[in-house]
């Protein structure tokens, strides 16, 4: 039976939690060869992508394997096992050693390189010198005080329900709101419920989830659902809601942005997500390096996984010519569409 979990769920605390916690096997010797098998069989044991990002974890053991043997330095180590999670090319999976910590390269890169956003251009032609900062939200109006423009830089700063309020409030007589979370790469899943707590919802589905729950890869525990909050309250937006994204719009942001699929007055502008749904676990090697991976799918409501990135529901990419004119073509389509 599949269970009914409010957005702010167990499995969320739980698997986010437990990234501030590694457990060591005491009895695990901490030799090169014993760390790199440690971790090999960690992330096949317990590693929730293998299938959709494609990859065969057994040849990649006869690839890097034999790189590692007992009287290699620490340095080289490192790198070998840094190398072995960069083949999941996953932005979750990272390795910690002392207050070095490394994540995946070419993730990262495609956040920056892919960016579907001029920073510049926003700052000077729509936020302006004169716009407005209510908690961590930038926010002005556009097209003549019609379209109210929010840029949300992280799911790491908080929100408040007061911040959310005062803009329904400032912005009472625009037509709809933008809100840019282009190279937005996620943070505190709470603030995904203080955003959704103002839009037009009645506990209405979100997506479902599972956990990897055996050894084998596809072992995963029954898909639980996810649900909105319910709210009895009266000042719900109703107005159309333009969510911008791109490949920097990552973990919490694509979680939000999958969330969206459940309201009518919502869409979504721009490329594709950077993906990162799925929860990340941590846990201790041998020698006391801190690993981290993802242990968890997310289903979207159409029945998609898109761990790999988040589908616009209409795809807008930054056009050179009109960027150079000051123009953001991604902010004027979804301006177009809130003022039809």
């Amino acid at each position: 039976m599949k269970n009914k979990i409010i957005i702010l769920l167990s499995l969320a605390l739980f698997a986010f939690a437990s990234c501030e916690r590694a457990f060591i096997d005491g009895d695990a010797p901490d030799n090169p060869v014993n760390v790199f098998d440690y971790l090999w069989n960690k992330l096949d044991q317990q590693y929730s992508f293998f299938e959709l990002k494609g990859v065969d974890w057994d040849s990649v053991y006869e690839v890097y394997r034999p790189k590692v043997y007992d009287e290699m330095d620490d340095d080289s180590l490192f790198k070998v096992c840094v190398a072995l999670l960069n083949t999941l090319n996953d932005g979750h999976t990272s390795l910690i050693s002392g207050d070095v910590e490394v994540y995946n390269e070419s993730v990262y890169d495609r956040m920056y390189a892919e960016r579907n956003i001029d920073e510049d251009v926003v700052a000077v032609n729509y936020l302006t010198v004169n716009h407005y900062t209510t908690g961590s939200l930038l926010h002005n109006a556009i097209r003549g005080g019609k379209v109210a423009y929010v840029r949300y830089l992280s799911f790491m700063d908080d929100v408040s329900m007061r911040d959310l309020k005062f803009l329904l409030d400032f912005y009472g007589n625009c037509e709809g709101i933008i809100l840019d979370l282009r190279q937005n790469h996620g943070g505190n899943i709470i603030n995904i419920r203080r955003f959704l707590s103002i839009l037009d919802n009645h506990g209405q589905l979100l997506y479902r989830t599972q956990i990897k729950a055996g050894p084998e890869h596809d072992n995963f525990t029954e898909l639980s659902e996810v649900y909105a909050s319910e709210t009895s309250n009266a000042e719900l937006y109703t107005k159309p809601v333009a969510v911008l994204i791109d490949r920097g719009t990552f973990s919490a942001a694509s979680f939000f942005s999958i969330s969206t699929m459940g309201y009518d007055n919502v869409k979504l502008f721009g490329d594709y997500s950077g993906g990162g749904l799925g929860l990340p676990n941590a846990g201790a090697l041998p020698n006391t390096w801190v690993y981290r991976f993802s242990i968890t799918r997310t289903i979207a409501l159409d029945g998609g996984n898109y761990e790999n990135g988040v589908p616009p529901d209409v795809r807008v990419l930054l056009d050179p010519t009109m960027t150079a004119q000051g123009i953001d073509n991604v902010i004027e389509t979804a301006a177009d569409w809130i003022l039809e």
